[in-house]
C-alpha cells in the first residue's frame, strides 16, 4: 500500500521537554488509522504539525507529496497545495457560530477556490446531503446536536476534496448511538479511497472504525 501520509522521526520541543520524540507513521489511501493515548501524550500536536498549523524542530512531513520541513510555519499562500490535500476536522467542530451549516461548508470553497457562491452553495449541500444533514443547512450551530454538528465540520473539510482527513477527538461529545453512526460514516469515506489519522482516547471507537491503531507515551510511538 502506497502511503498518502507519511511521518518521518517528528520532534518537538516546548521548553526543556518533548512534546513529540521521533515520531514515524503512515497513512494508506483507503486505510483509517487511529492515533491513541493519553491527554498530553502529543496526538494533537502531531494533527496540527500535518495540517501546518504547528511547527516542529526536526523531522519530516509528506503529504501527498507535499512536504513540510522543520522551522517556522510557512506563510498561508505557501500551504495552498497542503489545503487542497488534507483537511482536518477540530475537537469540538469549530464551526462558526453565526453561520449557518450551509454557510460553514462554503466559506472555503469561495474564499479558498475563488467559485461564486452559488456555485460553492450546489457543492456544498451534496456534501451535506452525503453526510445525511442536508435538511439542516439553515440551521446554526447552536440549533445542531452534536452529531448534526460533527457532520457539518465533516463536510467542511470534504468539500475541497482532500485525499487525507484528520480528526481530533471527534466523539468527544456524541452519544453511544452517534458513535457508532460516526464509525459507519468514516468507513465509508476510506472505503472511497482517502486516508484517515484519527487522535482519540476512544478504544471503542478506534476497534469500530480503524484498521491500525498507533499509541502514543511520551510523544512517541509505543
Amino acid at each position: 500500500m502506497t502511503n498518502l501520509l507519511t511521518v518521518e522521526a517528528l520532534s518537538l520541543s516546548r521548553g526543556n521537554g518533548h512534546v513529540l520524540r521521533d515520531l514515524s507513521l503512515g497513512v494508506g489511501r483507503g486505510e483509517t488509522c487511529a492515533l491513541m493515548g493519553p491527554s498530553g501524550c502529543g496526538k494533537t500536536t502531531t494533527l496540527r504539525a500535518i495540517a501546518g498549523l504547528q511547527a516542529f524542530h526536526a523531522g519530516r512531513i509528506d503529504v501527498d507529496g507535499f512536504v513540510l520541513q522543520p522551522g517556522p510555519i510557512p506563510r498561508e499562500s505557501q500551504l495552498a497545495p497542503l489545503r487542497q490535500r488534507v483537511g482536518m476536522v477540530f475537537q469540538g467542530h469549530a464551526l462558526f457560530e453565526h453561520l449557518t451549516a450551509l454557510e460553514n461548508v462554503t466559506l472555503a470553497l469561495v474564499h479558498a477556490r475563488g467559485r461564486s457562491p452559488a456555485d460553492a452553495a450546489t457543492r456544498a449541500r451534496t456534501e451535506l446531503d452525503a453526510l445525511g444533514v442536508g435538511g439542516r443547512a439553515a440551521a446554526y450551530p447552536r440549533e445542531l446536536s452534536g452529531g448534526e454538528a460533527q457532520r457539518v465540520a465533516i463536510a467542511r473539510a470534504l468539500v475541497l476534496d482532500p485525499p487525507i482527513l484528520l480528526m481530533d477527538e471527534p466523539t468527544a461529545a456524541l452519544d453511544p448511538a452517534r458513535r457508532g453512526a460516526l464509525a459507519e460514516t468514516l468507513r465509508g469515506l476510506a472505503r472511497g479511497g482517502r486516508a484517515l489519522l484519527i487522535a482519540t482516547h476512544d478504544l471503542e471507537f478506534a476497534r469500530s472504525c480503524a484498521d491500525r491503531t498507533i499509541v502514543l507515551a511520551d510523544g512517541a510511538a509505543a
